[in-house]
């Protein structure tokens, strides 16, 4: 008999495969049907309270009870381990095939399944992944708009998802732009001017004609054996951003952006804390931008915790809270945090720090980047150089800018032009191994280095537009996501070259990485298939794929982490979170087979 060792609330003990259950599946003729996508889930899953507005009340350990997916055999068949429950429920996925959905199975059991074909053409691709909706869409002549859709539209959530394909007229749609604007949507004039009208058509004709509309990728055989295991976190209100494996502990953390709240996963027993970021009792309701979640029902964004990373000294973890004016220390041993006040700058968004236990972070809104100094707790700002004069003005008023937005000002009503001028978007930041710290402009279309011996800095125009986020490999390559591009590039500073790399995931181009990061010790660059509903993992010495797809539809990743053993982790950050398939945020691993 099979044996697995777990460890389970605690304690460490051996199961056997009656902790497991076998799921054979067929299609209605009899034959046998591979790639089967099998989640399973406890029937009566562990649930917290949620006695503090919703959530589980600061500091009180509690167990989330995990879901487990793999893929069924060249047989047909899958032996899912689940030693979590006796009692479980089964969804079977393929596409092509009509969903199975099954409640309270004896875990143990050896079951069997027929799936049934979809013959209707409307709920055929009304399985398909967002990307392959807006590769359908008809822009007319107006293609070069594609990309200012992706990239202004799709930050949040995703576009083309089963939200947006319904028959909107173009009032809706110019009243849905305008709304995403108040977020910090940026579309130009021309495309928010034309967009209304091509979206409105262009829907409204694919529900007419879906067979205009290609599936994404087929699932592939790297699937066999792979384990996925998802953590439930939060609910419908919730946004997880930034995630982080910490090394020291081994344990995860999540923030929860809308929320400021920092959630401690245990992935080998489930064991959770969940930690308030405290606010100072000057903090707004919305933090400096008050004015923009005064819609959003539910919130309680006094910092908006955004990203995080790990002190290679100490092992405190250092969060940059988007709407203030400061970083953020957490002690993971005495689980205190502590406050680092700064007065320049606005809008600290990504986060990393060198081995010199030096905390860097880009100012999203002022075009700079910040470095604090742990040992002399001293803040250092590069300014970085505006693209015009008139973005130098707007850099200036930023600030007034800003107040505007609180004051109800309808930022629709801004001109904006193709590039954004006044907003080149600081964003991505990481440290080589050779202590060089590379930064991406969003909006800029530049990535930028600054040398760590005397800190000066240059900027290098990209090839692409939307440089998002990056990050460096073990040879000191920097890896850049593009993000309205279907791609990823590498940049090789001792030859000042790019190379881009199309995605696996992509539909006619179309895939909207929102990050990557790098495995330095398998050589691997792993990347979010964020309108796709993918992870993927590119070799980066033989530069092939692999596809690891995720087990809920509108699943809209923004950051990926690893673990020592090579388990790969992120979180489904959409925003709002009821836009996944069942309004359900969740921390994601994925462990590919041997």
């Amino acid at each position: 008999m099979k044996k697995y060792s777990i460890i389970l609330v605690g304690f460490v003990f051996t199961y056997s495969s009656l902790f497991a259950i076998t799921v054979n599946v067929r299609d209605a003729s009899g034959k046998t049907l591979d790639l089967v996508m099998v989640t399973v889930k406890a029937e009566k899953p562990q649930v917290p309270p949620r006695d503090d507005h919703g959530y589980p009340p600061e500091g009180l350990e509690f167990y989330i009870t995990p879901e487990v997916t793999m893929f069924t055999n060249p047989n047909g068949s899958v032996n899912v381990p689940f030693p979590y429950a006796t009692q479980v429920n089964l969804r079977l996925r393929k596409i092509g095939y009509k969903d199975v959905n099954i409640r309270s199975y004896s875990n143990g059991s050896s079951v069997s399944f027929r799936m049934e074909k979809i013959t209707d053409p409307n709920l055929l691709v009304a399985q398909y992944p967002s990307n392959s909706w807006v590769a359908a869409l008809d822009f007319g002549e107006e293609k070069e708009l594609r990309k200012t859709y992706l990239e202004q539209c799709g930050f949040c959530h995703q576009q083309g998802s089963f939200f947006m394909r319904r028959a909107f007229t173009e009032g809706d749609w110019e009243e849905i732009i305008n709304r995403m604007m108040g977020y910090g949507a940026r579309p130009h004039g021309k495309a928010k001017k034309k967009l209304p009208g091509i979206l409105s058509n262009a829907y409204v004709d694919l529900l007419k004609h879906p067979e205009r509309v290609q599936p994404g990728r087929t699932w592939g055989k790297e699937l066999y054996g792979a384990v996925f295991r998802e953590w439930p976190m939060g609910d419908s209100f919730s946004q997880m951003h930034d995630l982080l494996f910490h090394k020291k502990s081994g344990l995860v953390y999540v923030g929860d952006n809308i929320q400021d709240r920092l959630w401690e996963i245990d992935t080998n027993t489930g064991k959770t804390v969940v930690y308030k970021v405290p606010k100072q009792p000057e903090d707004e309701l919305g933090g400096l931008l008050p004015g923009r979640l005064r819609s959003f029902q539910k919130h309680e964004t006094y910092v908006g915790l955004h990203s995080l990373a790990e002190s290679p000294v100490d092992g405190n973890i250092f969060i940059t809270p988007s709407l203030q004016k400061r970083i953020t220390e957490f002690d993971p041993k005495t689980k205190k945090f502590k406050d680092h006040m700064f007065q320049d700058g606005l809008y600290p968004h990504t986060i990393r720090i060198d081995a010199q236990d030096r905390v860097w972070f880009t100012l999203a809104l002022s075009n700079q980047v910040g470095m604090f100094d742990r040992k002399n707790q001293t803040f250092r700002y590069f300014d970085l150089p505006a693209r015009t004069k008139k973005e130098s003005f707007s850099l200036w008023i930023s600030g007034f800018i800003v107040k505007l937005m609180n004051w109800g000002f309808p930022m629709h009503l801004l001109p904006v032009d193709e590039r954004v001028s006044g907003m080149p978007l600081p964003y991505g930041i990481d440290v080589a191994p050779n202590g060089t710290v590379w930064f991406t402009r969003l909006h800029a279309d530049t990535i930028g280095m600054i040398d760590p011996k005397d800190f000066s800095f240059r900027l290098i125009e990209t090839p692409f537009q939307g440089p998002r986020r990056l990050r460096v490999d073990r040879d000191n390559h920097v890896w850049i996501s593009a993000f309205p591009e279907g791609s990823i590039a590498k940049y090789s500073p001792e030859d000042g070259k790019f190379k881009l790399y199309p995605l696996p995931t992509a539909v006619d181009g179309v895939e909207t990485p929102y990050s990557l990061n790098v495995d330095r010790t398998r050589n691997l660059v792993w990347v979010t298939g964020t309108s796709s509903d993918n992870l993927m993992a590119m070799d980066i010495k033989t530069e092939t794929w692999k596809v690891y797809p995720m087990s809920r539809k509108v699943t809209f990743t923004r950051d990926i982490e690893f673990s020592p053993d090579g388990k790969a982790y992120s979180c489904n950050g959409a925003f709002p979170s009821w836009h996944i398939e069942d309004g359900q945020p969740t921390l994601m691993e994925v462990k590919q087979a041997r």
